[in-house]
């Protein structure tokens, strides 16, 4: 007869064998542990997946992250980012990033986009003033 997943051979469910069984690797192992199985994990799953994948991933998890956060959440994680990039990169990495942006949206749009948006700076500029 087939068993029910559910079940081990004790009468406890997987969810309760998992939970215990997380429970006891974590007061038996540190960060690195961690840290190197996430990395093997990481990298066994980018071997087996491509880029449709973690399109779809991330969306999902953008949405979920979305309905359960406000503009604060995102306000204070944009600002965390980018106290941590300053840190770690100088001028020529930010004038890198800015003329790849540039590229890309010039490629993008035309002249009446860049009339609109200049547009808005100016008004919103002299709201401020």
């Amino acid at each position: 007869m087939a068993r029910n997943n559910n079940d081990n051979r004790d009468g406890m469910s997987r969810e309760e064998a998992g939970r215990m069984g997380g429970e006891k690797t974590s007061k038996t192992h540190g960060k690195d542990f961690y840290q190197e199985i996430g990395k093997k994990g990481g990298e066994s799953t980018s071997e087996s997946h491509d880029k449709d994948f973690y399109q779809e991933i991330g969306q999902k998890g953008g949405e979920s992250t979305a309905s359960s956060h406000d503009k604060d959440f995102y306000q204070d994680i944009g600002k965390k980012g980018g106290e941590s990039t300053a840190d770690s990169h100088d001028k020529d990495f930010y004038q890198e990033i800015g003329k790849k942006g540039g590229e890309a949206t010039s490629q993008n749009h035309d002249k009446d986009f860049y009339r609109e948006i200049g547009q808005k700076g100016g008004n919103s500029r002299n709201n401020n003033d």
